[in-house]
């Protein structure tokens, strides 16, 4: 298959059927996830609750649940299983072999076992666990500025909703020195937050790149934390439309 660039240079990947069969998870080495999980409560406070995987393939991922607090007033909800084996990085990006995933979630957004029953709850979970496991799966990898679409054609990602695909940040608010854990003297875990995106952000990216994308943001005023109702940056005016 042809290699495939966007408009602002990016490769773009696809995906279909996944390239490995089932095999028995790896659930990592020796205090490797709980340095992880001392790591993510030195800056956002203590562990609440872990949704363990019942069922793995590959790699054994929980999700760990932190409280809103005063510091940081929103959930945080991080994986840890995503960096038990190295990703397929391109060739010079070898020390972003390893990463974990975090999505920050509004201080009202239900996080229990009843609630996420219902999808429109429980899908920032299915996000964190799908591509946490993505990488494996597919002999690939994720990292900082990566855009997934929800299927294609996209789909909304819930019904409550009308943004369609996820972009990996690191998360601005927070210090340069979270962004990355050193392993080992040859091994880094990076953190990287799950930002759902509207379908005119998506392709402005792809278009423009990914640092234009952010400068919208920032315009605009918006961070990581998930904000279901918040502006379209990329949506074009009524004006923009009659002056083409």
């Amino acid at each position: 298959m042809a290699d495939e660039f966007t408009k602002a240079g990016d490769r773009i990947y696809r995906y279909e059927d996944k390239e490995t069969n089932w095999q028995p998870p790896t659930y990592g080495e020796e205090g490797w996830s709980e340095k992880i999980e001392d790591h993510m409560q030195r800056y956002f406070g203590e562990v609440e609750s872990v949704l363990h995987e019942v069922v793995s393939d590959l790699i054994h991922i929980d999700v760990h649940h932190i409280k809103p607090t005063e510091r940081h007033p929103y959930h945080v909800l991080f994986t840890t299983g995503m960096s038990y084996l190295p990703m397929n990085t391109p060739e010079g990006r070898e020390d972003y072999r390893y990463a974990e995933l975090m999505v920050f979630l509004p201080p009202d957004w239900p996080i229990s076992d009843e609630a996420f029953k219902d999808f429109n709850r429980y899908w920032p979970i299915y996000w964190l666990k799908m591509l946490a496991r993505l990488p494996h799966e597919h002999n690939t990898w994720l990292g900082e500025g990566h855009t997934i679409p929800n299927g294609d054609p996209a789909e909304a990602l819930s019904n409550h909703t009308k943004m369609n695909g996820i972009i990996l940040f690191y998360p601005n608010h927070m210090n340069q020195e979270f962004h990355t854990l050193r392993m080992d003297s040859e091994r880094s875990v990076h953190f990287y937050c799950l930002v759902p995106l509207f379908d005119e952000e998506m392709k402005f990216k792809l278009h423009e790149g990914v640092e234009a994308l952010t400068m919208k943001f920032a315009k605009n005023q918006i961070n990581e934390v998930i904000d279901l109702d918040r502006k379209n940056t990329c949506k074009p005016s009524f004006f923009s439309k009659w002056k083409r």
